[in-house]
């Protein structure tokens, strides 16, 4: 069976909190990781990312951590790309996928900083920010093959538990699919920064120019939490 987050709680305390423990527990949860642990089975190495980063994403930035959300799809479905945290890549992997140099790029233009050696997100993680997809696996060579099997429910159970147990967290929401989930944040009480997917298909009509990475040290420093270094 799948190493489940709860399997880890004294780790990163995650499945500590009642929300995300009765998502584990639930039918839909049950039935998706059969599924899952059945994709990993049958399709040696095709499936990613590697089933031991399949939750990563949590172990790497504890929930009391969490001041950042960054809202991703589904994972590279490019061998070797994906390492559980959304848009990263494994740090060998050179030119970086699109969307991510794109990423680099608004970062630069907004603060300053030049871009870095290598596209693993790791340390953005271990500072705070939640790198989480919507969707958690993807079949090799095929974008979205994983939609609509049970992980949605499940990360919007994750949104959800941030939004009602934390305070003053900054969601980025990337897309329509992103910012579809805008409905389970409460915005009372977080800041939530909308803008079209960093994709070549859409970064010129929105995402550059953002300002997003400034915006989140402002709104953190504002909340005297300390800021990431993007």
């Amino acid at each position: 069976m799948l190493i489940l987050v709860s399997d880890k709680s004294e780790n990163f305390g995650w499945s500590s909190k009642s929300l995300l423990k009765n998502e584990l527990e639930h039918k839909y949860f049950l039935e998706l990781e059969k599924k899952i642990d059945k994709f990993y089975q049958e399709d040696q190495g095709k499936i990613f990312p590697k089933k031991k980063d399949l939750f990563r994403a949590f172990d790497v930035c504890p929930f009391e951590k969490v001041k950042v959300v960054i809202l991703g799809q589904d994972p590279y479905p490019t061998k070797g790309y994906a390492n559980g945290l959304s848009f990263s890549v494994n740090d060998d992997i050179y030119p970086f996928p699109k969307s991510l140099n794109n990423i680099f790029k608004e970062i630069h233009n907004d603060i300053g900083i030049s871009f870095p050696e290598n596209g693993d997100l790791t340390r953005w993680a271990e500072q705070g920010v939640l790198l989480l997809n919507t969707v958690l696996t993807v079949e090799e060579g095929s974008p979205d093959s994983h939609k609509g099997i049970g992980w949605e429910k499940f990360t919007n159970g994750v949104i959800e538990l941030l939004s009602d147990q934390k305070q003053e967290l900054v969601f980025m929401l990337w897309g329509a699919k992103a910012t579809a989930k805008t409905s389970l944040i409460n915005e009372d009480k977080h800041m939530v920064l909308s803008s079209v997917h960093p994709s070549p298909l859409s970064a010129y009509r929105g995402f550059f120019g953002c300002k997003h990475f400034s915006k989140a040290n402002d709104y953190l420093n504002e909340n005297n939490l300390s800021v990431i270094n993007w």
